[in-house]
């Protein structure tokens, strides 16, 4: 699956253009509206519908003189419909234009998000079921613990994601609120009919009650969000920058022919662009904050927030929707490395077996401690020589006392570990 967007069209969200196209959508909504309800001319509306235009050159230079972007819009917008655009912004406030045209374009860039996401969920679901059963080592602390396999991985991340994708889309509703209520919010020269029709039309909520602006909670739910889902790709990154390490080696990104790694070094193939995506989440982890720092406003409202959403709404949305290409297509084409898994999780010489070896003789009637402290004083002698646990259990009388040899080849054995897998699977995938 190719998702339908581009890193382009999140862009052309967050023009100029395409901004002043939705004010205008909404001054239309709003003529509409308040000519069904008799508050000004049908004909009117036909006009200022047919003849309203806008020129951003031209807003620009009239807000050079008027340092005010919505006036200088509906003067620009007024040179083309003439003495029928006194019926503009009737009754209206900036925010109403504002906030109402914000919501629509952060959910549009949520739909790109979430299709972004989609493709991201099927790259992880496809990597899961191919390497549903390619043994590695699990770590805690960087050292190694029990098996696991890249496929488990793989299902761990999908799983994340699917969340993510849940929250987006909570996320999403959230903002999906308009307001045309006035100054501070009381509809004192409108009938809120006009908020319901504009936000009908344009695929909104009325928000219940607001002041001059739509509370800035709803933006920071939406941010923060957007954080949580570059938090998760960060850790895709960190995990995939760790398993190319020379002494781990056991997955890599895809090193294009003619690729360099080095100005200095020929040999080198680094993980750049994981660094690249863990680098950028810290990006959009800065814009969350800066949006919890918009929800206190003075009173009914001021213009504190107006600036840091003019830079955080286009950088957060655009670098995550970068963020979810990339890490898509690090995933879809990175290098797996099972021989080399499998090297690794024997370097260890089965010291990954010592819970399975405590529990078995606990069984037997020993206490847990005292499995613990024979197991363990047992694992102390393999990391300091060249034996196998297994080989060194063989020839421990505290352990035969309770384990055959028999039983204790049969712990060793790693399907023992893994006999879950299926289960995990279906809960995460479902029955296919």
């Amino acid at each position: 699956m190719i998702p339908r967007y581009t890193r382009e069209q999140m862009g052309k969200i967050w023009e100029p253009e395409n901004r002043f196209a939705i004010w205008l959508k909404i001054e239309l909504l709003a003529c509409e509206a308040l000519a069904e309800g008799g508050e000004i001319p049908s004909s009117a509306v036909e006009t200022i519908k047919s003849k309203a235009r806008f020129s951003v050159p031209r807003i620009d230079e009239i807000e050079q003189v008027v340092k005010h972007d919505v006036i200088a819009f509906l003067t620009s917008v007024g040179e083309y419909v003439g003495p029928d655009s006194r019926y503009l912004h009737m009754g209206l406030t900036s925010s109403d234009i504002l906030d109402t045209c914000f919501a629509v374009q952060l959910a549009e860039a949520g739909e790109i998000l979430l299709e972004d996401i989609d493709h991201l969920l099927a790259v992880l679901r496809e990597r899961a079921f191919e390497h549903k059963h390619t043994l590695m080592i699990g770590r805690s602390h960087g050292v190694h613990a029990e098996p696991i396999t890249f496929g488990l991985k793989m299902a761990l991340w999908y799983e994340e994601t699917r969340r993510n994708r849940e929250r987006l889309v909570m996320a999403r509703e959230a903002i999906q609120y308009g307001k045309v209520s006035g100054a501070v919010g009381t509809f004192a020269h409108l009938s809120p009919y006009v908020e319901e029709y504009v936000c009908r039309h344009l695929g909104l909520k009325p928000d219940p009650v607001t002041t001059q602006v739509i509370q800035r909670d709803r933006h920071a739910q939406f941010f923060t969000t957007l954080a949580v889902v570059a938090g998760s790709i960060e850790k895709f990154a960190v995990e995939i920058r760790h398993l190319q390490r020379t002494e781990v080696l056991e997955a890599e990104e895809y090193f294009s022919p003619g690729q360099k790694g080095s100005s200095a070094m020929p040999h080198k193939r680094n993980p750049i662009l994981s660094e690249n995506i863990a680098g950028l989440a810290r990006l959009v982890r800065s814009h969350a904050l800066a949006a919890l720092e918009n929800m206190a406003l003075w009173h009914e409202r001021d213009i504190s927030h107006s600036s840091v959403e003019r830079i955080i709404a286009p950088d957060a949305t655009i670098v995550l929707d970068f963020m979810l290409h990339r890490v898509s297509g690090i995933i879809k084409n990175l290098m797996v490395y099972p021989d080399r898994m499998r090297e690794n999780l024997e370097k260890s010489r089965g010291l990954i077996f010592s819970e399975s070896v405590m529990l078995q003789m606990a069984k037997k009637g020993i206490s847990r401690e005292g499995a613990y402290a024979i197991v363990q004083r047992n694992a102390m002698e393999v990391w300091k020589g060249t034996k196998s646990l297994k080989e060194i259990l063989l020839h421990d009388p505290e352990v035969l006392e309770y384990l055959t040899p028999k039983e204790i080849e049969n712990v060793f054995d790693v399907e023992n570990q893994l006999r879950h897998l299926d289960f995990i699977f279906r809960r995460v995938f479902g029955e296919s």
